[in-house]
């Protein structure tokens, strides 16, 4: 009902009564009156005056619901938003939304985490309002030895959100967008499955938007980005956001329908920054060095070592440039 009245409000440059929100969503004044002071603790300026109504006199730059729905082409990914100010961790909250039964394409959206976290227990910067740092929860019936291609799916989502606001990124594979040779986004894949059934998927996406150059720690300098720093000005968290969120719709419906990520595996290996270059397989084993010549089908890189192929999955690897991040 809160973002009906925000809609109603948006759509008139005008004073709007009460009563005139009272009769067209058949909601009491005193309910009307809350839910206007709820987007005012949200941010939003509304002046309000006895016998004229309601007018917004200023929205706030937050990715609520009501904030992204112009832009949302989607059916069910992100037709519901669970948005918080600050929190731990967007994954932490979605996993605990998915095991209580949240439907598939809920998406929880955070202007700040505590306890951001990427791939392999890393942390990751996220200050308020600064970023994109939101999760969708997913139901796909597919076998759990396919969950990494969704990883492959949310990163052609953002690459092709970046693309349309003229913003020239790059694929890492497995998971990260690079822009300018550094890392601007960080996608987080995690799962809950029995032997062959996914109870839920959570996809994390991270990316860094407006964060000015001097906000990243010393320690990742050198390897982080944001979209504002590299293009010298704000961008519009809210259209990249559904943009994120529209393709990964599509991209996704092609996994679900067809068992199929063509689509995304062609964006990731135009896109990509690895393929055809000497690279680092780091795991727990230690580092190699390998060519990489391909992305799979099925989401692998594809790599050549003394004259040997091999298809590499994601799981607990990381991948290096020979001289540094990439």
């Amino acid at each position: 009902m809160k973002d009906e009245i925000l809609k109603l409000l948006k759509e008139n440059n005008e004073f709007v009564s009460g009563q005139d929100i009272s009769d067209s969503l058949n909601v009491s004044r005193t309910a009307i009156w809350k839910y206007i002071n709820q987007l005012r603790e949200e941010g939003y300026l509304i002046d309000s005056v006895t016998r004229k109504g309601y007018k917004l006199i200023y929205t706030p730059d937050i990715l609520t619901y009501g904030e992204i729905a112009e832009y949302l082409e989607t059916d069910y990914i992100g037709k519901k938003i669970v948005h918080f100010n600050s929190i731990d961790s967007t994954n932490i909250k979605a996993k605990k939304l998915a095991a209580e039964g949240a439907k598939e394409g809920t998406v929880v959206i955070a202007e700040e985490q505590t306890m951001g976290r990427g791939r392999l227990g890393r942390g990751w910067v996220s200050p308020k309002g600064k970023g994109i740092w939101m999760s969708i929860i997913l139901r796909p019936n597919i076998d759990p030895i396919d969950a990494s291609k969704v990883t492959q799916i949310g990163a052609a989502a953002v690459w092709s959100a970046l693309s349309k606001v003229g913003v020239d990124a790059y694929v890492k594979w497995p998971n990260d967008i690079v822009l300018n040779g550094k890392k601007v986004c960080g996608i987080l894949t995690e799962m809950s499955a029995e032997l062959n059934r996914i109870n839920y998927l959570v996809i994390g996406i991270g990316v860094n938007v407006n964060i000015n150059s001097q906000e990243f720690p010393n320690e990742i300098n050198n390897i982080a980005t944001s979209i504002k720093a590299e293009v010298g000005h704000d961008v519009d968290r809210k259209f990249i956001t559904a943009e994120i969120l529209n393709n990964f719709e599509r991209f996704y419906n092609e996994l679900i329908k067809y068992g199929s990520i063509k689509t995304s595996i062609e964006i990731c290996r135009k896109a990509s920054i690895l393929l055809g270059r000497e690279i680092k397989i780091i795991t727990n084993q230690g580092e190699r060095k390998v060519k990489a010549i391909d992305i799979t089908d099925q989401g692998e890189l594809l790599i050549e070592e003394n004259g040997k192929i091999e298809k590499l999955i994601s799981g607990e690897i990381s991948v290096r440039g020979i001289y540094g991040y990439v």
